[in-house]
């Protein structure tokens, strides 16, 4: 009975889904600026927070699942996989640091990215950055991050930090999270990841350090 249940519901979100694209197609129309658009977008919403199929964070969640849909229409992806890639921590959306990658690559603006390592594993200089190669074949190579940064801007000795356990991974998130935010910044639409709203709490002082190190970037990319 609970499935049946669910799979009407989910028929129903397609069908929503589906008058919602076609709406926004039309005069470029969004929820935000049209009443019908936002009426459809709200019922599936409605409908979205009631599935058992979206993660936990969203269930039962109808505003949030809103903002998704809203995400999904701006970046050409389905609801269900922006909720699959995101977090909602302590009422702020986040992406999911495997998610970065393959929202830069989904950009159309790359035709190949790849992680580049550099320094010594095991040592402070370790560490990675994310290249891509442009569709005029341009190579664009993203922010290096380094164990040693880790350390610097707190995020290794906080408490149950996955830079101690994981640091490759982390390493990996990283890089391609300053990627997104330096060279393909609407593809993040503005929000942090999972793992860099975790580590902004480390120390507010080393947040403003990481915001010059962005900065700075941003800048050198613009010459």
């Amino acid at each position: 009975m609970e499935q049946e249940k669910t799979k009407v519901v989910e028929q129903e979100i397609i069908k929503e889904e589906n008058a919602l694209a076609i709406q926004q197609c039309n005069n470029n129309l969004t929820m935000w600026n049209d009443k019908e658009t936002m009426s459809v977008a709200v019922r599936m919403a409605e409908m979205l927070s009631k599935s058992t199929s979206i993660p936990q964070s969203y269930q039962n969640k109808s505003a949030d699942c809103l903002l998704a849909i809203d995400l999904a229409n701006r970046l050409g992806l389905s609801p269900i996989t922006i909720m699959q890639n995101s977090q909602i921590i302590q009422g702020n959306f986040s992406w999911k640091g495997v998610a970065c990658k393959a929202l830069i690559e989904n950009s159309g603006r790359y035709k190949k990215t790849r992680y580049v390592e550099v320094g010594t594993k095991g040592t402070d200089d370790w560490g990675m950055y994310l290249q891509a190669i442009d569709k005029e074949g341009e190579e664009i190579n993203g922010v290096t991050v380094t164990i040693g940064m880790a350390k610097k801007e707190g995020w290794y000795s906080k408490n149950g930090s996955k830079w101690q356990t994981m640091p490759e991974l982390m390493l990996k998130y990283r890089a391609s999270a300053f990627f997104m935010r330096t060279e393909c910044a609407t593809s993040s639409m503005g929000f942090l990841t999972t793992e860099e709203l975790e580590d902004i709490s480390v120390d507010t002082n080393n947040k403003s350090n990481l915001t010059n190190l962005l900065d700075k970037e941003i800048i050198n990319n613009k010459k």
